[in-house]
């Protein structure tokens, strides 16, 4: 099943007036948490509405539980409710371009049991290329009442990691970048390196050279190694960066496949848990 809607779909679907389609902004930059809203506000797809990484799609971090922990998941469907969004509403997300955002609010509604949700191809930048309009007008909302769902089943915390650590029908994913993994570079967090024995899929690796998301048979080889019998738990710094590999591992048939919201930053808030560096 694909979860990547084309700009030429999305403008078909807007050109043909389908009401029930709700288009959300999630640009961010970790380097500047208000730049996003700012860049909002001065042009975005028409109609569409703004939502928070930190504000909207976080919790507060604690001592535990990593950098952007998942919110209050009966908060979180309040409020989405509250923009417009029930189990009707077909929601299109978009970043700037294939950036990481988008597919953490395709998983964090994914996770509550919306069926329709997907990650524009390209971003903004990809429409704005098409020669598209922009707008600065901000939409009124169309408060509904989201029902969640909540998959249980598709997340793990750290120590059901720890108590997979060993075994063979379980696979880690680090999506990070190689350095990374490596422990060679590490700028955010105390320690560097990687969860023992996880192997590493950086996320960017599920975008061809021109930066669009690769179509199903270059998906299946970039996944060649890993089994669709094993279960796949998927983890980052903090539970964004994860969420690509999330979603092109099921696009492409995984059926077990889950989030480590808190990650490598949550691992390494408990001062036992040991860090490899170098390759698993």
């Amino acid at each position: 099943m694909s979860y990547i809607i084309s700009v030429d779909r999305l403008k078909k679907r807007l050109n043909n007036h389908l009401d029930n389609t709700l288009i959300v902004d999630v640009r961010f930059r970790l380097d500047d948490e208000n730049a996003g809203q700012k860049a909002y506000l001065e042009s975005h797809i028409p109609g569409a509405i703004y939502l928070d990484l930190n504000k909207d799609l976080s919790g507060k971090p604690q001592k535990h539980g990593g950098g952007h922990p998942l919110p209050d998941m009966d908060m979180f469907a309040a409020k989405m409710g509250n923009v417009g969004i029930d189990h009707d509403t077909t929601v299109v997300v978009y970043d700037q371009d294939n950036g990481m955002v988008a597919p953490r609010l395709w998983w964090m509604l994914h996770h509550l049991g919306h069926e329709n949700v997907y990650v524009l191809d390209g971003g903004l930048d990809a429409w704005i290329e098409a020669g598209l309009d922009t707008s600065r007008e901000i939409p009124e909302l169309n408060r509904k009442t989201f029902t969640p769902h909540v998959r249980d089943q598709d997340t793990v915390d750290m120590l059901d990691v720890k108590a997979r650590g060993t075994e063979s029908d379980t696979i880690l994913i680090d999506s990070r970048s190689k350095v990374r993994y490596l422990g060679q570079q590490e700028s955010m967090y105390s320690k560097a390196g990687h969860i023992p024995g996880a192997v590493n899929y950086f996320w960017k690796s599920v975008l061809d050279e021109q930066g669009f998301w690769k179509d199903t048979q270059a998906l299946e080889a970039h996944f060649q190694d890993i089994s669709k019998d094993v279960e796949v738990i998927v983890s980052c710094g903090s539970g964004v960066s994860a969420c690509p590999n999330i979603l092109a591992l099921k696009s492409i048939g995984y059926p077990n496949v889950k989030l480590y919201p808190g990650s490598f930053s949550d691992w390494i808030s408990y001062e036992d848990n040991v860090v490899h560096k170098g390759e698993a």
